[in-house]
């Protein structure tokens, strides 16, 4: 085939909603043609709501008139597949039954083109497409499926293959494609995978990862962004796979030694051995996050709980604007009391006794028209 083959980053800012479809597809396709610099956070995407390697192959008439239906098609291929992911294949099938491209569109964010080729009548691309979250959860929600944006710091793997030739870390082998194929990026707890492109491969050989080279192993850390990083050491053996994984993360110490053996599932399918490792040291570290996640929400709402109290200056013109203002504090909600420490003609000092945060405190004053704020001479509440 001939034609121009391209990789890179084109992030592409979605601002059609509302709009018939064929005034999106124009200024969708306007924008399209805009290069903008790689998103922050690394060369691989987290977010929950975004899907990465959306292929689209399309024909038309010309090169341009193909990648144009392109742009289109990859969005209703990413929603639906982002669908199967965080609902179910049954609701993805559901819905393709009732939602059209211009029903999808106002839920895209952005999209990248990770790679492109084209040719006289066909374009055929791969994309990170990422789609709006406070839409999606919404959206979601209405079908009994709740999302959490909420994710855990990721965690970078260096799965290196031990083989009698040697240790093998970028090359093709079934250790390194079982995490690729775990697609545990857009995870609760994210996994990344490094890219095995040529950056990584200059920066860092096996014999660097199992020799613990700190240097090294910090820079691709930091290339993809991630909290934590972990060399995950895997030999085959006569009763299957000696996996060894050894290292700090973010949350807590991670120590594996363990020989796994092939498995089956109920229906008698065998599931490769390096599969069910990389499933099962997934499903240990979301675990650990979940309990750290359980017990920080545990100890947040006991600090919640626990009143607190503000030493707060009221100004005020009359007795009657201090009554007003005394009225809308204790209706405001999480204050429970309002203890007078002295009062005048021009104000008052009083103890404000409230739970949940100063910062929430505010937020509850405002909407009874007062303000909360801070001064030279301390805490002061004001009519707005």
């Amino acid at each position: 085939m001939c034609g121009k083959f391209r990789t890179g980053i084109l992030n592409v800012i979605r601002m059609l909603q509302g709009r018939a479809i064929a005034a999106a597809l124009a200024g969708f396709l306007a924008l399209a043609a805009i290069v903008l610099p790689a998103v922050a956070g690394g060369p691989v995407e987290t977010s929950p709501f975004a899907v990465q390697g959306v292929e689209v192959d399309v024909t038309s008439t010309d090169a341009t008139s193909a990648k144009n239906q392109a742009l289109m098609d990859v969005q209703v291929k990413a929603f639906f597949q982002l669908l199967e992911r965080l609902g179910s294949p049954e609701l993805a099938a559901q819905l393709k039954e009732k939602l059209k491209p211009e029903d999808i569109a106002p839920f895209l964010r952005s999209l990248s083109i990770e790679k492109e080729t084209s040719a006289p009548g066909r374009y055929i691309g791969t994309f990170t497409v990422r789609f709006l979250p406070a839409k999606m959860q919404k959206f979601l929600a209405g079908y009994n499926v709740n999302v959490s944006a909420q994710q855990a710091d990721p965690v970078l793997v260096i799965p290196v293959y031990r083989t009698p030739e040697g240790p093998k870390l970028w090359e093709d082998n079934p250790w390194r494609q079982a995490w690729i194929d775990l697609k545990g990026e857009q995870g609760e707890l994210p996994i990344i995978i490094p890219l095995g492109d040529k950056e990584d491969v200059d920066a860092l050989t096996a014999q660097d990862a199992l020799g613990g080279d700190t240097v090294k192993l910090d820079a691709i850390r930091k290339r993809y962004d991630a909290a934590s990083l972990l060399v995950a050491q895997a030999e085959p053996t006569e009763e299957g796979l000696h996996v060894y994984i050894e290292g700090d993360t973010k949350l807590g110490r991670v120590n594996i030694n363990k020989v796994y053996t092939p498995e089956t599932t109920e229906d008698g399918t065998a599931v490769a051995v390096e599969a069910a490792a990389t499933l099962a040291f997934q499903k240990v570290l979301l675990k650990a996050y979940q309990t750290q996640a359980a017990a920080a929400a545990e100890a947040k709402a006991a600090r919640d709980n626990t009143p607190q109290s503000l030493d707060v200056n009221v100004p005020f013109n009359s007795p009657r604007e201090w009554n007003a203002i005394r009225s809308r504090i204790l209706s405001t909600p999480n204050v429970s009391a309002v203890d007078l420490s002295s009062l005048d003609f021009s104000g008052a000092t009083i103890r404000l006794v409230y739970t949940h945060s100063v910062e929430e405190l505010q937020g509850n004053l405002q909407r009874v028209g007062l303000g909360l704020s801070q001064g030279g001479g301390g805490w002061v509440i004001q009519p707005m």
